[in-house]
């Protein structure tokens, strides 16, 4: 008895290490060599793996492929349908299984619907990632990224609220500070 739910469609291959509370849906596969943390959802039609690390708590929505290189810290959210890619100059016709580059999403970040992470780049903690943005460079921690290619438009919080021109969480009342091109959480003491 497994200490994780798999749903009856799914397949979940040999090797793989999945975490207590981890509830994987319809027609996803989890295959050889992945590790998937505690209390995460693999939503319908989703592929994880081979070799792909997923940390706690993380959501990965519908139609989501992780593949070779991708590795989520904990509590990361992956929207419906959005796309990580593997290699920078993909041809049906050239191998480059050897070429896959790593991509790394750094805790609580969020990546909206269809939204599209270029390979090689590390997205920062607490980012989040519009829907339909194509993310082509790394991305600071608690960077609002929109658009084609994606730019940075303002902050969000640890809570995912965007940050007026006060930087204070309207939500929890963090207070955090821009200091050369990033954003840090102002702390009492």
């Amino acid at each position: 008895m497994s200490d994780y739910f798999a749903h009856e469609s799914a397949y979940v291959d040999d090797g793989c290490t999945i975490g207590a509370g981890t509830k994987i849906w319809h027609f996803a596969h989890v295959l050889g060599g992945t590790t998937i943390g505690k209390n995460c959802v693999i939503g319908q039609n989703a592929m994880v793996g081979p070799d792909v690390s997923v940390g706690d708590g993380c959501k990965i929505q519908n139609n989501v492929s992780l593949y070779k290189g991708v590795a989520l810290e904990d509590d990361v959210f992956c929207g419906p349908s959005c796309v990580f890619t593997n290699v920078l100059n993909p041809r049906a016709h050239v191998q480059r299984k050897d070429e896959f580059k790593p991509t790394v999403v750094k805790r609580g970040a969020t990546i909206g619907a269809n939204a599209t992470i270029v390979c090689g780049n590390t997205l920062g903690a607490y980012c989040m990632i519009g829907a339909g943005a194509v993310v082509t460079h790394d991305v600071p921690a608690h960077a609002l990224m929109i658009g084609v290619p994606a730019r940075r438009t303002g902050w969000v919080s640890h809570d995912g609220e965007i940050l007026g021109p006060d930087l204070v969480c309207p939500r929890t009342g963090r207070t955090y500070k821009e200091d050369n091109g990033e954003l840090k959480e102002v702390t009492n003491g």
